[in-house]
């Protein structure tokens, strides 16, 4: 249950291939469209309703050389879960190293992201 006035909504994505995001992270996520998708975004939501929105939107700028954000995912099957990605077309950008619990990755358009070793976690913890 939400606590308080203000809760996070949405994790909004700028991209350049729009198309190739939606496929990306519908499958990487197995979320769904909120509504179709118009000609430059979407919103695709957690068909359990349990996380966050994740809106895409096209941009004309290319990706970053700095990050100032990054995504973080839970996984109770970390190295499954890398390949799977990587699978769905994210690349390897760090491994994990020792002493680490993720790994770095980036989406089709270069956004980085990681995925988290959370083996272990209480069943049913999504978020601590």
């Amino acid at each position: 249950m939400r606590q308080g006035k203000l809760w996070l909504g949405a994790i909004v994505i700028d991209c350049t291939d729009l198309p190739g995001m939606i496929s990306f992270w519908t499958e990487a996520l197995h979320y769904i469209p909120r509504e179709p998708p118009g000609p430059d975004g979407v919103v695709l939501k957690d068909p359990e309703g349990r996380g966050p929105n994740l809106s895409l939107y096209r941009t004309r700028e290319g990706p970053l050389r700095d990050y100032r954000l990054h995504l973080d995912l839970y996984s109770s099957h970390p190295e499954e879960e890398t390949q799977r990605l990587i699978q769905l077309g994210a690349k390897l950008e760090r491994p994990m190293a020792p002493g680490q619990d993720f790994v770095t990755l980036a989406d089709p358009d270069g956004n980085l992201f990681d995925v988290i070793d959370k083996r272990g976690w209480p069943s049913g913890q999504r978020f601590s």
